[in-house]
């Protein structure tokens, strides 16, 4: 039987053990999708978009401050309890040190991000909700990372994920995206266990196609660097949608 998101306790996603496995240091992977969204952010210019958004932002902060290059405005809107705490503390205490190897990539990416960590995350407002209930169309950007495939077991749910992803952005908006490829329910930490649906390039290219133009999508192979979790590597996703 599928597990599905309303299935899972989402308040105490681990999230201190997820960011000691993925962010305590910047990865190859980190490097190559970093790399990927900032060379489509360096196409608009700066302060074009007036808010952003990031679809299930979780304790990932680099997608933020990327999006501070082209933002007047970043709302995180997250789900989980824990999540949302640890947002609130980074902006309010400033950046555990550890998201600085980030920031300091993203400026040879990209010098129009803040000179700063603390300064990237100006732009950025915590909203504590569920992104299901977004109204549509009400941003000029939106990004998501390892959201719709992390979020259930359950491709239709998948796909509803992405749907509801793509209708956030108002006609023409942009989207941007990562996906972990073929991503199978996995661990994190010694003992809690989270949903995953495997999904690769040819699923991710047919949900977005009716629902984009100008769609991009590539793939990273996976970085043993990182912890396996079964997956694959990743998929990479920019578009506009129509």
């Amino acid at each position: 039987m599928c597990t599905h998101n309303d299935d899972v306790d989402w308040d105490h996603w681990p999230v201190q053990d997820y960011l000691a496995e993925n962010y305590r240091e910047l990865h190859p992977a980190d490097t190559a999708v970093m790399s990927h969204h900032a060379a489509y952010y360096r196409r608009l210019e700066p302060d074009s978009v007036a808010r952003s958004l990031e679809f299930g932002a979780g304790p990932n902060l680099y997608p933020l401050m990327l999006a501070a290059t082209v933002s007047r405005r970043i709302d995180a809107v997250e789900a989980g309890a824990a999540n949302v705490a640890y947002l609130r503390r980074q902006l309010a205490l400033g950046p555990d040190p550890s998201w600085a190897r980030f920031h300091a990539l993203g400026r040879r990416l990209d010098p129009r991000l803040p000179a700063t960590p603390r300064a990237a995350l100006e732009r950025v407002r915590i909203v504590h909700g569920d992104v299901r209930a977004l109204p549509p169309g009400g941003y000029g950007l939106v990004s998501m990372h390892f959201v719709a495939e992390g979020a259930t077991e359950d491709l239709e749910e998948f796909t509803e994920f992405c749907r509801l992803f793509a209708r956030c952005a108002a006609p023409g908006g942009h989207l941007v995206a990562a996906f972990m490829e073929n991503m199978p329910t996995y661990r994190i930490g010694p003992h809690s266990r989270w949903p995953g649906c495997p999904v690769g390039v040819e699923r991710v290219r047919e949900v977005f196609t009716p629902l984009t133009e100008e769609l991009e999508v590539t793939r990273i192979d996976t970085d043993p660097t990182l912890p396996d979790y079964g997956d694959s590597g990743m998929v990479l996703l920019t578009g506009r949608t129509r």
